[in-house]
């Protein structure tokens, strides 16, 4: 199993100085890919539910910066080497797909090869509308754009014609490092998120508050059910989750569906996901003062980590 690690691109922490600094450590400890947040307006009243917090709330304020994630992974591909760099998840819905498909490419291109590319199909009604995109059809738009992705974008001459997107005969390059398809992990939790992934991704890339590594595997198996009906080999989607985490000092009562506690008790419950599956592991680190959060990532990277790099785990 190998570990992600979500950026500070929201708040007093979004910084010049402390995204490269955040980047260039979760290198340094080991983490295979940094991850960016995505969020492109913040209304100041939000009435839509926020499906991936405790209480449904959003919790980032709206007088706080939050930094657009493909210039932040822009910018960390020039102070990086070897770390994967993610957008987790870009909400295709709000751009042009031929806009944020070069965005993606150039960044892959600049990064040789180290970007990730997960999507998803957005929840907040209210950036919608300010944006002016359709939030009702968002899902027929997402899949429209990865179908207009994973065809005729990977071809010499691109042409399209669908039912939000028309082109004809157009040159798109880069397609990638050296031309490689980018890798495209496909976010949500929900079945139609699920058909999306077993059609179009590389893998399924949910946002969990909490679940058990039992109902991951469970929605998963259908996840690969999906792969097989679309003619694709169900191996060749793969299982990858984004989770929220805390480091506590002294042991706490566990709950299965929760990854909270001690180093060690961190561990145990992260080799129950690996036993179902999960190749990857997206960590979201709760704590809003980041020195205190940057205290837990260094201790999850010290005491955590190297028990799955040797298979101690």
């Amino acid at each position: 199993m190998e570990f992600g690690l979500f950026l500070p691109v929201s708040g007093r922490a979004a910084t010049r100085r402390t995204l490269m600094e955040a980047a260039q450590l979760a290198e340094a400890w080991g983490f295979a890919c940094a991850w960016a947040a995505e969020r492109l307006v913040m209304p100041w009243r939000i009435e839509t539910p926020y499906p991936y917090a405790e209480g449904s709330v959003f919790f980032v304020p709206p007088d706080r910066p939050f930094l657009e994630s493909l210039s932040v992974l822009a910018f960390l591909a020039g102070c990086t080497e070897r770390i994967r760099l993610g957008v987790s998840v870009l909400v295709l819905p709000y751009r042009h797909p031929l806009q944020w498909a070069k965005a993606a490419a150039s960044i892959d291109t600049l990064a040789e090869g180290r970007f990730i590319l997960g999507v998803g199909i957005g929840w907040m009604r209210e950036e919608f509308a300010a944006l002016g995109a359709p939030f009702d059809e968002r899902a027929a738009v997402a899949d429209e754009q990865l179908a207009l992705l994973r065809g005729p974008l990977g071809q010499e001459h691109a042409s399209f014609d669908g039912r939000f997107y028309r082109f004809e005969d157009i040159a798109f390059n880069p397609r990638g490092y050296q031309g490689r398809r980018l890798p495209i992990w496909v976010g949500g939790e929900g079945r139609p998120a699920q058909r999306r992934a077993a059609r179009y991704g590389d893998a399924w890339f949910p946002y969990f508050v909490r679940v058990a590594p039992e109902e991951v595997a469970t929605r998963f198996g259908w996840v690969r059910e999906q792969a097989a009906q679309a003619g694709r080999d169900p191996a060749s989607v793969r299982l990858n989750l984004n989770l929220p985490i805390e480091v506590t000092q002294a042991p706490v009562e566990q709950e299965p569906d929760r990854l909270r506690g001690t180093p060690d008790q961190l561990a145990a419950a992260i080799e129950r996901f690996r036993a179902v599956g999960v190749e990857h592991l997206a960590l979201q680190f709760m704590v809003p003062h980041y020195p205190e959060r940057l205290a837990q990532i260094r201790q999850f990277a010290q005491e955590v980590l190297p028990r799955f790099r040797t298979g101690q785990g």
